[in-house]
């Protein structure tokens, strides 16, 4: 167990996470998939910052942030201790700029005019771009047609496109058809990383090759057990 300089996070909250760590790494073992070989991006979204701190404490170095707000709260109050900010949710394009001063990753990008904004407001940002395979309305994430021309496009203007992110409908099958999607188009793209899998499924992306999962309740549980051992 490592812990930080900038960590306060209770003893038992961190013993918590080491033990549920160990937990998703077994799942992934079950799978036949080698537990090392796949990045688990720790969800601390509503968690606050002592998640944060337990992850890091756990060993882990990449977290995962939905909403704006906590991210640069979240970095400001955990500053230089090595964490890689994945930010996970959908993009708008008025708080672009604020967020890639931020993060170091950009997961959710779905748009031509998120591309051309990104480039504009951090040249050489990392991102993957976001696939939805379900039609759902409201749901962020670009269809499988669009995805080739998006990555051409950021890649032409200078963006550090390094994979492929998708959130799976609810359901095995759905799940599935996804991360087995997900996969190939990453594979025709000469992209290495496939960002596929949460607390859920994340069996069934580890079959289906992902290179990370994303995970928050497998790790820390309902947000009341966060609170009591803060």
């Amino acid at each position: 167990m490592t812990t930080s300089p900038a960590s306060s996070a209770s003893n038992e909250l961190v013993e918590r996470v080491v033990a549920n760590l160990a937990l998703v790494r077994a799942r992934i073992a079950s799978t036949g998939r080698d537990p090392s070989g796949i990045r688990i991006v720790a969800v601390t979204k509503t968690f606050g910052v002592a998640a944060v701190r337990a992850a890091y404490d756990a060993g882990l170095r990449e977290v995962g942030e939905n909403y704006v707000d906590e991210l640069v709260e979240k970095r400001d109050a955990v500053p230089d201790v090595g964490v890689r900010w994945h930010f996970l949710g959908a993009l708008q394009t008025n708080k672009i700029a604020r967020v890639v001063r931020a993060a170091d990753l950009l997961c959710g990008v779905s748009r031509l005019k998120e591309i051309e904004k990104i480039a504009e407001s951090r040249p050489g940002m990392a991102i993957y771009v976001q696939v939805d395979f379900t039609d759902a309305e409201g749901r962020n994430g670009a269809g499988p047609a669009q995805v080739t021309g998006l990555v051409a496009r950021a890649r032409e203007i200078g963006l550090d496109v390094q994979g492929l992110m998708t959130v799976a409908a609810v359901g095995p099958e759905g799940a599935r058809k996804a991360f087995e999607g997900t996969a190939h188009l990453a594979d025709d793209l000469g992209l290495k990383e496939r960002s596929m899998g949460m607390s859920e499924d994340l069996e069934l992306a580890c079959e289906q090759g992902t290179s990370e999962i994303r995970v928050g309740r497998a790790l820390f549980g309902p947000r009341m057990v966060i609170s009591a051992l803060t």
